[in-house]
């Protein structure tokens, strides 16, 4: 079983979306309201599918380079591996998790979950009173039908803030109206993963509705590496999604991972991108956090964060919009496929500059 199948579905989360022309809707997500809450229970019984012969970027896969159980990030990349099993999982997986479409975002939530302290990392713990998580993010967006996506992401360990949830950055293919969504990435999330490190995740929404971490219908496909995995940190990592053989598939550095069965979507046809989006995303308990975003430096920073050669399956030429939907994180678009992205949040700057909405052009060199 995944370390990380032990968590709790993300019910009970009430979240507020913020469009556009500014329309305000709440959402409730119970475990009976998740169609892919009861799927790994007969996942097993099911025979497992097969994944392409090829990774999304055309190589045939080999096996990841893995650490024993518990090696740290640092020593990861000290010893040019590329994951690590984690014996500090936290217990619950009450998460809150952000979604971002392209031109509405997930901007609050409201959640009973009490982040744990950073040192000691004690089981978090359910609150009686809800508190508000506020999601921030820095983002590369666009309209493109395709088989899936893939991208270059540099993995980093920010710094997390004691009262907030999580840092991560992400590739996200997603149906055209950002309904049906399909995630993978790196976060540093003490409620999920128990500890200060970055860690692989993959995650879904069905009809806009939450569900959990590295769970939740989720099929393992690879024997090395798992959702949950500790990351190799200041590296940078290929990240795909590919739809093949009734599945949404998950490739990580030179692996398939797993997948998401298509029936997890029930009747609704989600085989095709309609939109994708690479973001680097915070969830914090201020709307001004101290939680650094991407490598805590920002965008103009030459050694900043990176998301880069975003590219596409049987789909159109890259060429992303991006965008910051907040003051304290920025994000540098470098190319047609590349941005720069993030920074040291509200404590780490006197003066925050608004974040222009920048679109490349077509014609700009790919980096």
């Amino acid at each position: 079983m995944l370390k990380s199948r032990r968590g709790l579905l993300a019910a009970g989360l009430a979240v507020a979306v913020i469009g556009a022309i500014g329309v305000v809707s709440t959402l409730n997500a119970g475990a009976e309201q998740i169609p892919g809450a009861t799927a790994e229970a007969s996942a097993a019984a099911e025979p497992a599918l097969q994944p392409p012969a090829e990774l999304p970027w055309g190589a045939r896969p080999q096996r990841v380079k893995r650490g024993k159980t518990g090696t740290s990030s640092k020593s990861l990349k000290a010893a040019g591996l590329s994951v690590a099993g984690d014996t500090n999982q936290a217990d619950d997986e009450f998460a809150p998790k952000g979604r971002s479409n392209k031109s509405t975002f997930l901007r609050t939530a409201k959640t009973n979950v009490v982040p744990p302290e950073p040192s000691g990392v004690p089981s978090p713990s359910a609150s009686s009173d809800s508190g508000t998580v506020n999601f921030l993010y820095n983002v590369g967006a666009q309209s493109a039908v395709s088989d899936g996506a893939y991208v270059n992401l540099t993995v980093n360990k920010p710094k997390l803030a004691k009262e907030d949830y999580h840092t991560l950055a992400e590739l996200a293919v997603q149906s055209a109206d950002g309904n049906q969504i399909v995630e993978v990435g790196w976060n540093v999330d003490r409620v999920v993963n128990g500890d200060d490190d970055p860690h692989l995740f993959v995650y879904h929404w069905v009809n806009r509705q939450t569900s959990c971490y590295n769970g939740c219908g989720y099929v393992q496909y690879s024997k090395t590496v798992f959702p949950g995995d500790t990351l190799a940190v200041d590296q940078q990592r290929r990240f795909g999604i590919q739809y093949f053989n009734d599945a949404w598939w998950i490739a990580f550095d030179t692996e398939w991972v797993g997948y998401f069965p298509a029936k997890l979507w029930g009747d609704v046809s989600f085989a095709k991108t309609g939109l994708v989006q690479v973001f680097g995303e915070v969830a914090a308990s201020s709307d001004k956090p101290c939680t650094e975003m991407g490598n805590g430096k920002k965008s103009d920073d030459t050694t900043s964060a990176r998301i880069g050669s975003v590219a596409y399956l049987n789909g159109p030429d890259p060429s992303v919009t991006v965008r910051s939907t907040s003051d304290y994180y920025s994000v540098n678009q470098l190319s047609a496929r590349t941005f720069r992205y993030g920074g040291p949040g509200a404590c780490g700057t006197t003066t925050p500059t608004p974040t222009p909405t920048i679109t490349a052009s077509a014609t700009t060199a790919a980096k």
